[in-house]
């Protein structure tokens, strides 16, 4: 078969596994978990013979007309370059992985059945965008995620949380999706054409008449799809639904969709030096306000959901320099251990039996309990914090290096200050994230008390596929010198500048953050609750017996009480209780949509209760009581009928008698 065919299996094989899945699934359970896995497997393979077959050389397109549609053309279209199978080769084996692993963490689960296919139509959509030659069918998959991502972040919709995460998943990106739909139109009139490669093409040689409006526009929806300021907000809640499907969103679909747009299409927000501008503003407070927000959570997965913001800030600084090659290697190189640390993440939430930091650092043993997720996180947070030799070290560097250039007016794409402000936007995110990455380890696999209690075994299957992750976390970046060809021939090796900067302030934040945990417990020992969280056995002093009293009066309990050796309320200060709510963001969205918005539905009920209602029932009236009257006219009675004709008879009379009076005295 041609590359081309091979292509076209790619997303089709995981949409026939979702489609057999829910028909198949009740007759025949015991096919579930092959139909989840198989045809996902099959379109990774597919995938790897594609990129190998493509080679990084020049790009593979083929096209079919559609329906006519008057105007602008929509044509079924592939197209096959360095980048896209590449990713394509990402979302294949990040989606095997999460379909493997699911069998064992969601074995129990009475929906897993449709859950199963919703990820493999979720993997078939996003390897749509990834293919897709033309933008109305990118338009296809990429709204189709959306919906995946409404049903899977809504799984457990038996918990109020998680109907309301999906919910607001579904609300916000669609709040950018709408100018991101009308940036599409506007696009293909001034291109005259919905082939991506035209649109590439009309941008180079200045055919785009109003760049900075589209690109604006465009903008607003990957905000929305890649959760960056100011849109991100749906991405922490999220976290709501099952582990593996935030693996999934995380590290190979959705939020991936919005970076690889402007990846693909970078010639046309290049055309807009403003638009440039903004991208590499909005990049630079993502990365910042994500790394303060991940060191004060609380939640495992919600430190792991604001990483991911984070981590698509750099993507986003990359692409607001310049430099597609270097934002699809972070892209690469963060969905492996992301996948990982999601996954690691769900054995480690398995295990203890909680989401809760507090509650695992007052557990003892964690590590030795689950060893594989020990290592394998281990990895993956070294990978985040971009320590050499791991991958995060290398690709971060090339997204640093870029802006180092481009600072330097070296490019010819980005303004200066587009570079500056990701220059420094990065180095202190990575300050950030080697600090929050290092408090979750600690505060995961350092605890102090008795041992975690036993909630079984993990399924081999989990196991395995964390293993299997760890090796692109740790030898992926080691790459870089034969994917030069793939990434539009760039050698992404590290500079000394960017990779010593970078690397000694990730050393540092590390540190401190150790620093600050060994200072906390020492002071947290000296407490009577310190001693408690240590030892929940207790000796039964009246101190202590006072301090668990006025904690349970408070907390609930003494699990659930704010951990006083938590290194990150000790770093943040006074900007804690800020950081761990999102700065306030979604109160501010409240206060300015939410509330004019109920607001204006009430003043509507009532104008339509009060007022439109009121006129109807007054125009029901008015036929209504002359019914009554000719009702009670004609009530059957003869003798009526005859009274009422001779006074009819006399007050004509009447009247002519008068008019005749009146005329003859005139």
């Amino acid at each position: 078969m041609t590359t081309t065919t091979l292509a076209v299996l790619v997303p089709l094989l995981p949409f026939l596994g979702a489609a057999a899945g829910l028909l198949l699934g009740r007759r025949a359970p015991g096919f579930v978990r092959p139909l989840a896995v198989l045809p996902t497997f099959a379109a990774f393979v597919l995938a790897v013979v594609v990129a190998v077959d493509q080679g990084g050389g020049k790009a593979i397109d083929a096209a079919t007309r559609l329906t006519p549609t008057g105007s602008v053309p929509i044509e079924l279209a592939l197209h096959l370059d360095g980048f896209a199978v590449l990713v394509a080769v990402l979302v294949g084996l990040v989606a095997t992985c999460v379909q493997l692993y699911s069998t064992g963490y969601l074995r129990d689960d009475p929906r897993y059945t449709s859950y199963a296919a919703l990820v493999s139509l979720f993997t078939s959509a996003m390897l749509l965008v990834v293919y897709s030659g033309d933008l109305m069918v990118l338009l296809v998959g990429w709204e189709v995620m959306g919906i995946c991502s409404y049903f899977l972040v809504g799984h457990y919709w038996e918990t109020p949380e998680a109907r309301a995460a999906s919910l607001k998943a579904f609300l916000v990106t669609k709040l950018g999706d709408v100018p991101f739909l009308i940036g599409l139109f506007a696009l293909a009139t001034d291109a005259g054409t919905f082939r991506i490669t035209g649109v590439v093409q009309a941008a180079l040689t200045g055919g785009i008449d109003h760049p900075t409006l589209i690109a604006l526009l465009l903008l607003a929806g990957v905000a929305g799809k890649s959760a960056q300021f100011p849109l991100h907000t749906w991405l922490p809640d999220a976290m709501a639904g099952p582990t593996p499907v935030s693996a999934l969103i995380h590290a190979a679909t959705m939020v991936a969709a919005g970076i690889y747009f402007v990846a693909r299409l970078l010639p046309v927000f290049a055309a807009s030096a403003a638009a440039m501008t903004v991208l590499a503003v909005m990049a630079a407070i993502t990365m910042v306000g994500s790394g303060l927000a991940a060191l004060a959570q609380d939640d495992i997965k919600r430190v792991l959901a604001y990483s991911t913001i984070g981590q698509l800030g750099y993507l986003s600084g990359a692409l607001a320099v310049g430099d597609r090659g270097a934002a699809v290697f972070h892209l690469l190189s963060h969905g492996a251990f992301k996948a990982l640390l999601f996954l690691a993440a769900g054995v480690v939430i398995h295990a203890t039996g909680t989401n809760s930091l507090t509650v695992m650092s007052r557990m003892g043993g964690l590590a030795k309990q689950i060893p594989d997720a020990f290592w394998t996180m281990t990895v993956a947070l070294l990978a985040l914090a971009a320590i050499p030799p791991f991958a995060g070290f290398f690709s971060k560097e090339a997204v640093l290096s870029a802006a180092e250039h481009t600072a330097l007016g070296e490019s010819q794409v980005a303004p200066p200050g587009a570079g500056w402000t990701v220059l420094i936007a990065g180095l202190l995110a990575a300050l950030l994230t080697a600090a929050y990455a290092m408090r979750l380890w600690l505060l995961a696999f350092r605890g102090r008390g008795a041992e975690a209690p036993d909630h079984g075994r993990q399924p081999i299957v989990m196991n395995a596929v964390l293993w299997v992750l760890a090796i692109p976390s740790l030898a992926f970046g080691l790459t870089t010198g034969y994917l030069g060809d793939w990434f539009d021939g760039r050698a992404l090796t590290p500079a000394v500048t960017t990779a010593v900067l970078s690397t000694g302030v990730a050393v540092v934040g590390g540190l401190v953050t150790y620093a600050a945990w060994r200072h906390t417990s020492a002071l947290a020992a000296r407490t009577p609750m310190g001693a408690v969280a240590a030892h929940p056995e207790g000796d039964g002093s009246l101190v202590e017996e006072e301090a668990i009293a006025s904690h349970t009066e408070v907390y609930g309990s003494i699990a659930s009480a704010p951990d006083p050796a938590d290194p990150g309320r000790f770093l943040l200060g006074p900007l804690h209780r800020h950081a761990a709510t999102g700065f306030h963001l979604d109160a501010v969205y409240h206060a300015l949509f939410v509330r004019p918005a109920l607001a204006a539905a009430d003043l509507v009920r009532f104008l339509d209760r009060e007022v439109v209602e009121t006129y109807v029932r007054a125009a029901s009236a008015g036929p209504r009581w002359l019914g009554r009257a000719v009702r009670r006219a004609q009530n059957g009675n003869v003798q009526s009928y005859l009274g009422a004709l001779l006074a009819g008879s006399l007050v004509l009379a009447a009247a002519v008698v008068v008019l005749a009076n009146v005329t003859a005295g005139s």
